[in-house]
């Protein structure tokens, strides 16, 4: 079970945290939009620390899961926590694949393929841009204000 609140924000809250997205970030997460490979800000990413919402915050993927799948987005072999990562299954584009969202707020992260590497052979494939990154050590963001769990350091 984990320590953090997924509670939904209020219609109010999500009115506030959307208005500080970027058209881009706007597109990707609450669109279901992807941004073009090999360009996002965490690809090459090496720093120890956790990799949040952007929208709501909620702790999603530490850098100790993250791998080069060489497809031009961050990788993960598994979350922080499964509750933390939705799951939808995704027909768009003449595709049958694996939508995963933000269990919190919905946003949409990008999709989970079943060939990553061990110990769970999968591969979260995710958009930067539905991303926030916090260093190990330093306190987790919490734009829904609820402390707890959400106050404490990354890492």
């Amino acid at each position: 079970m984990t320590a953090f609140d997924l509670t939904p924000p209020t219609a109010a809250q999500r009115d506030t945290l959307v208005a500080g997205l970027s058209d881009e970030e706007r597109r990707v997460l609450l669109q279901h939009g992807t941004e073009a490979p090999f360009c996002g800000v965490f690809l090459d990413n090496k720093t120890d620390g956790v990799y949040t919402c952007r929208l709501c915050g909620l702790p999603l993927f530490r850098s100790s899961a993250k791998f080069d799948s060489g497809t031009g987005w961050p990788s993960f072999f598994q979350p922080v926590d499964e509750a933390h990562v939705g799951r939808i299954h995704d027909r768009s584009y003449g595709m049958v694949r694996t939508e995963i969202v933000c269990a919190r707020c919905q946003s949409h992260l990008g999709h989970v393929f079943p060939d990553g590497p061990p110990p769970t052979g999968e591969r979260h494939c995710l958009n930067s841009v539905s991303l926030a990154f916090t260093p190990n050590g330093e306190a987790l963001p919490d734009p829904l204000q609820r402390g707890g769990a959400e106050a404490q350091p990354a890492g």
